[in-house]
C-alpha cells in the first residue's frame, strides 16, 4: 500500500478535525494573499497614473482631494479656478509643462475631461482608430470607455451635467462627435472621454451664446467676449516641474500667497498609502495569528490520531515499515493539509480581488488584474509548509517511543 493513499484515508477520516484545519488555514492565506495583492496594485495603479506630473494647482480645499479628483478622476473637484489666475504659472521658468483640465459633465457615468493634446502625450496615449478632435464636441474615447459603451468613430451622444451617471440635466443642444478611440495604456486614460477645453465651456455657457447673438453693436460685443474670456474657468492646472527648485519654492508660495491651492501628487499618494499600509499590517498580523493557530490545530488533530492508532502503527511495524517510514506518514498528511488548506485559501483570495475588481470598475472605472503567484506568495507557501513541518515533527515524537510488543499485547 501507498504511505501516500494511506495518509489520505487517515487524513479524512476525521472529517471534523479536518475541516477545522482546513478553514483555519483558508481563513489566514486568503486574508495575506486578498491584503499583499489589492496594496501591491493599488500602490502601483497610483503611482502610474500620478507619475507625469508632480503638481497639481486648484481650488483651496483638501489637497488629497484635488489630488484624486483632477488626476486620478475617482472624486468630485474642490472647485473651479480662473484660467487667468493661472496664466502666469504657465510661462513660468520653473514648470516644463502645465496642462489644464476642466470637466463637470458625464456620459453613461464617465468623465468628459476638457484638456489639451499635450494631457495625452504624458500617458504616451496613441489612436489606434480615428483621430485626434481638432475642434469643440469633437471628442475621443480611452479604450475602456469604448469597450464598455460600444462606442465606434462616429458616434454621436449627448452629455450629462454633473459626474455621476444618475444625472437627468442632459445638453442636448451640445451633441458630442467620437473621433477616435486610444489604444490601452493601463491608466487613467482608458477610462476618460477626452475633448477640447471649449467644449466644456460652451456647454455651460447657455446664457452668454443667446447674448451675443441678441447684441447688434458689435464693439460692445468684442468687449464682452474679451471680458468673458478672462472670467474662464478650468478645474486644475497640472504641472510637470523642469527643475527641482520648483518643487521646494511653487506650493508654498501659491499656497500662501494665492486665492489657489497646490497639492504634490506624489506626497499625497505616500500619505494615503501609509495609512492603508497601517490597516494592512494590521489584517497581516491577525492573519499570521490565525496560520499560527490553524499549525496548532494541524498539532493537535495529528497528535490525537498518532495516540488513537498506536495499534495500527505497531501492526505497520510488524508488516515491515521502519520508523522512518511511519514519521514520513505523518508527515505526509500534514503536508497535504498544508497544502489544500494554502490552495483553497490563495483561491478564495483570488476570488475576493474578482469580486473587488468588478465592484471598483463599475464604482470608480478602475480594475484589478487576477494575476497567478508571486514570489511573496510562494514564501508564504514555505512558512506554511515549515509550520506544517514543525506541527508534526512535535505530534510525532511518539513514533520514536512506540513498542511494539506492548502496544499489541494491551489491545
Amino acid at each position: 500500500m501507498r504511505l501516500s493513499y494511506l495518509a489520505y484515508k487517515n487524513m479524512v477520516s476525521k472529517p471534523l478535525n479536518l475541516l477545522l484545519s482546513l478553514l483555519l488555514l483558508l481563513l489566514s492565506v486568503s486574508l495575506v494573499t486578498f491584503v499583499l495583492q489589492l496594496s501591491k496594485q493599488l500602490g502601483g495603479q497610483l503611482n502610474k497614473n500620478i507619475a507625469p506630473f508632480d503638481m497639481v494647482v486648484g481650488a483651496k480645499g483638501s489637497p488629497l482631494q484635488l489630488v484624486l479628483a483632477s488626476v486620478l478622476h475617482v472624486d468630485v473637484p474642490t472647485g473651479n479656478i480662473k484660467l487667468k489666475e493661472v496664466a502666469t504659472l504657465q510661462k513660468h521658468p520653473f514648470i516644463q509643462t502645465a496642462i489644464p483640465v476642466s470637466y463637470g459633465d458625464n456620459y453613461k457615468g464617465y468623465r468628459i475631461l476638457g484638456t489639451e493634446v499635450g494631457y495625452l502625450d504624458q500617458y504616451n496615449a496613441q489612436l489606434v482608430d480615428g483621430k485626434l478632435y481638432e475642434k469643440p464636441f469633437e471628442v475621443i474615447a480611452g479604450s475602456t470607455v469604448a469597450q464598455k459603451l460600444g462606442l465606434k468613430v462616429g458616434d454621436n451622444f449627448i452629455s450629462s451635467h454633473g459626474l455621476a451617471s444618475s444625472s437627468n440635466e442632459a445638453h442636448e443642444e451640445h451633441p458630442f462627435i467620437l473621433k477616435g478611440i486610444l489604444k490601452s495604456t493601463g491608466t487613467v486614460v482608458d477610462q476618460l472621454l477626452i475633448t477640447p477645453l471649449e467644449s466644456i465651456w460652451e456647454a455651460h455657457d447657455h446664457g452668454e451664446d443667446e447674448h451675443h447673438e441678441e447684441d447688434d453693436d458689435h464693439t460692445e460685443e468684442a468687449e464682452v467676449l474679451k471680458e468673458h474670456d478672462a472670467e474662464k474657468e478650468i478645474t486644475s492646472l497640472l504641472i510637470k516641474f523642469k527643475s527641482p527648485l520648483g518643487m521646494v519654492q511653487l506650493p508654498r508660495f501659491i499656497n500662501e500667497n494665492t486665492s489657489m491651492q497646490a497639492a504634490l501628487p506624489g506626497f499625497e499618494v505616500q500619505r494615503l498609502m501609509g495609512l492603508l499600509g497601517s490597516g494592512v499590517q494590521t489584517v497581516n498580523g491577525i492573519a499570521l495569528v490565525i496560520l499560527l493557530v490553524s499549525g496548532l490545530s494541524i498539532f493537535i488533530s495529528l497528535l490525537k490520531t498518532i495516540r488513537e492508532r498506536r495499534q495500527e502503527l505497531a501492526l505497520l511495524r510488524i508488516y515491515g515499515l521502519r520508523t522512518g517510514q511511519l514519521l514520513w506518514l505523518a508527515l505526509l498528511e500534514g503536508f497535504f493539509l498544508a497544502i489544500i488548506g494554502f490552495l483553497s485559501g490563495w483561491l478564495v483570495g483570488r476570488l475576493g480581488i474578482w469580486g473587488l475588481s468588478h465592484y471598483t470598475q463599475n464604482s470608480y472605472g478602475y480594475g484589478l488584474q487576477v494575476p497567478g503567484p508571486d514570489k511573496m506568495e510562494l514564501l508564504l507557501l514555505a512558512f506554511t509548509l515549515a509550520i506544517a513541518l514543525m506541527a508534526t515533527l512535535l505530534a510525532s515524537r511518539s513514533i520514536f517511543k512506540l513498542n511494539v510488543a506492548k502496544t499489541l499485547s494491551d489491545a
